[in-house]
């Protein structure tokens, strides 16, 4: 979902910022609606022909549900870290739109948790704790993807 918002920033001939992700995030939201981006993934989605797909980014439970309307396998998946690990994996990451500092991680968690972000991670259906060794968490979400692929089977 932040591709998106990245495509949309540069459609916006704006850098892109920690700033300028974030300001065209809330005004996609503000004009479009509050499930704006998950409407702007379907097409994506849909041109991807897969009958599996992960969609990253999830920041409201209006995203969720416009989801849930358009694939009946939906399941909502939270992967949550601390602050502190989830700001140095940024760092570390170097995308154009990660913070650079730690205030500017924090500006950013609050605007993700002013649009609905901690109503997703506490309406998700299973729960991943993302801290330690990059292997465990892979091994975290292998067995969840499978216990929720079993679900749909049934």
């Amino acid at each position: 979902m932040g591709d998106v918002i990245r495509e949309e920033t540069r459609h916006r001939a704006l850098e892109i910022t920690p700033e300028n992700a974030g300001k065209v995030m809330l005004d996609l939201r503000q004009k479009e609606g509050p499930a704006a981006i998950a409407k702007r993934c379907l097409p994506k989605i849909a041109a991807t022909h897969n009958p599996r797909i992960l969609i990253d980014g999830l920041r409201s439970l209006d995203e969720a549900n416009e989801f849930q309307k358009q694939f009946k396998n939906f399941t909502l998946i939270a992967v949550h870290s601390s602050p502190m690990e989830r700001y140095e994996r940024l760092h570390r990451r170097g995308r154009p739109d990660d913070a650079k500092n730690y205030q500017t991680f924090q500006e950013r968690d609050t605007r993700e948790l002013s649009v609905g972000l901690g109503n997703v991670i506490a309406m998700a259906e299973e729960m991943i704790l993302n801290e330690g060794p990059m292997d465990m968490t892979k091994q975290k979400i292998r067995q969840t993807l499978e216990r929720v692929e079993r679900k749909w089977k049934k």
